[in-house]
């Protein structure tokens, strides 16, 4: 077990866990994001998610990528909320709504660092306190992200937070997986399977209506796995919607059953990822930017669905559909939560 602490552009530091199965984990102080998931592949190796070599690049190409979102991931609907029947309105940076917590949120940050290495796990903390009425939500709100390598070849992302008022708080991942490698093709032939009876539908401004649709016989039943093509394709007016998935799926089991929640395959089935959270929801988003996106990443090019993500929260809207899940953070109530990837190779 092993950390290698390298630059990551003019300010930002580069912390690469490596177990003795020769994975590779690298995540950065700079949004406290992930930038390399690397694994041996039949004496090769292969990456297996998007990114950039920088964080400059992060900032002027898309500062999303692989960051911790935060405060509120997705989209607050006119940035306005009640708490203890006090309204609040905080910025919006999306058409009329707040996305992802505000601009320059989370994913902006320089975060604190701590490391630790032990025999069987290494793990690379990071640190941010957001000041109160920072984008408007209230207070003083300190949260921990600790990113976690074990030789069992399982990566996990923990989170905990306390704020000294009562606020919002419901922080995701905005990894992008790839399994193919690069240069990444697109994501249509991974096979995913989702533990799920229900999703969120959207509206036209990709917001949740606080509906839970049953996926049956519809494109969004991944109960059994299939290809993301068929989501794809569908002619479903949520799939035509977004150009794909954008969707919250609201998780069925435990996440102490020895069933993955979800389970991405790579198209040769050389290695899968399992996942497994303690969150009610993962919003599933197939990187539905267009036919003519071009983004450049790394040594290719980020083609439309180019990538898909596993982003475990509270289903976006939960402030005004409490049936979604609580995201009320009591004032100095410690919030915790965890997300484990187990690396099947």
């Amino acid at each position: 077990m092993n950390i290698i602490k390298s630059a990551f552009g003019e300010h930002a530091k580069l912390f690469t866990m490596i177990n003795d199965n020769g994975v590779q984990l690298a995540v950065t102080d700079f949004g406290a994001r992930i930038v390399h998931l690397n694994v041996p592949i039949n004496n090769e190796r292969r990456e297996l998610i998007l990114g950039f070599d920088s964080a400059e690049e992060y900032i002027a190409k898309d500062h999303y990528i692989g960051a911790t979102i935060g405060r509120v991931a997705g989209r607050i609907a006119n940035g306005s909320f009640q708490l203890n029947q006090t309204n609040y309105q905080v910025v919006k940076n999306e058409n009329d709504n707040t996305l992802h917590g505000g601009p320059d949120s989370f994913e902006m940050a320089y975060w604190q660092s701590e490391t630790d290495i032990s025999d069987n796990k290494v793990s690379t903390s990071f640190t941010h306190t957001s000041p109160n009425q920072n984008n408007g939500f209230p207070g003083n709100l300190t949260v921990k992200v600790t990113y976690t390598l074990d030789n069992d070849n399982v990566w996990q992302v923990s989170y905990e937070a306390n704020s000294d008022a009562m606020t919002l708080f419901n922080p995701t991942n905005h990894v992008y997986f790839n399994l193919t490698g690069h240069p990444a093709k697109s994501v249509a032939d991974h096979m995913l399977s989702i533990d799920a009876d229900h999703f969120a539908p959207l509206d036209d401004q990709n917001l949740t209506t606080g509906e839970q649709r049953d996926v049956s016989q519809t494109a969004f039943d991944f109960r059994k796995a299939k290809k993301v093509n068929e989501a794809l394709i569908s002619v479903d007016p949520q799939n035509q919607l977004v150009g794909g998935l954008d969707h919250p799926f609201l998780l069925n089991q435990a996440t102490d059953s020895d069933i993955p929640q979800a389970r991405l395959v790579s198209p040769d089935q050389k290695v899968a990822i399992n996942m497994r959270t303690t969150a009610p929801s993962v919003v599933v988003f197939t990187a539905n930017f267009g036919d003519d996106y071009q983004l450049p990443m790394r040594q290719e090019y980020l083609i439309n669905h180019g990538g898909i993500t596993l982003e475990t929260q509270v289903a976006p809207g939960a402030e005004k559909y409490p049936a979604f899940g609580n995201i009320v953070l009591p004032a100095n109530e410690v919030y915790q939560a965890t997300t484990r990837f187990d690396i099947d190779i």
